[in-house]
C-alpha cells in the first residue's frame, strides 16, 4: 500500500447550503467511485471553497457519507481575479495498491480547470 493524493473540484449554481451539500456528496462520490475506494482509506480531505460559497461546510456533506473518523477541514481558496466562482474544491489523501493510477474528479464547470483531464473523464 502507497499513500495517494488526489484532487477535485466542482461549482454549485447558488451559494446555498442544500447545492453545496448535494455537489460536495456527488463529487466525493465520484470520487470514491473512479478510484475505488471507502471512506476506511482516505487518511484525510481538505476542501476549499470560493469567496463566495460560505452557507456550509463542504465537510458536511463528507461526515454524512461515513467520513466521521476521516481528518476533515474546510478552508477558502485565494480570491484571485477573474477565476471560476462558486467553486468547491477537494485534496483527498488515500491508501491505495502501489500501481494504482489515482483519477482526479472535475464536475460542472469546474471541468474548465483542468480540461487536460476532460477527455479521460
Amino acid at each position: 500500500m502507497r499513500l495517494f493524493a488526489l484532487r477535485g473540484a466542482t461549482t454549485v449554481d447558488a451559494n446555498e447550503a442544500d447545492r453545496i451539500l448535494a455537489a460536495t456528496t456527488e463529487l466525493m462520490h465520484e470520487v470514491l467511485e473512479r478510484n475505488a475506494l471507502r471512506p476506511d482509506d482516505v487518511v484525510s480531505c481538505i476542501f476549499t471553497v470560493t469567496d463566495d460559497l460560505d452557507a456550509a461546510f463542504p465537510a458536511t456533506a463528507a461526515r454524512h457519507m461515513g467520513f466521521e473518523r476521516v481528518p476533515l477541514i474546510c478552508t477558502r481558496e485565494i480570491p484571485v481575479p477573474g477565476s471560476l466562482p462558486l467553486v468547491i474544491r477537494l485534496l483527498m489523501h488515500f491508501h491505495a495498491a502501489e500501481d494504482h493510477d489515482p483519477q482526479h474528479v472535475y464536475l460542472h464547470d469546474a471541468r474548465s480547470l483542468r480540461a487536460d483531464l476532460d477527455a479521460a473523464q
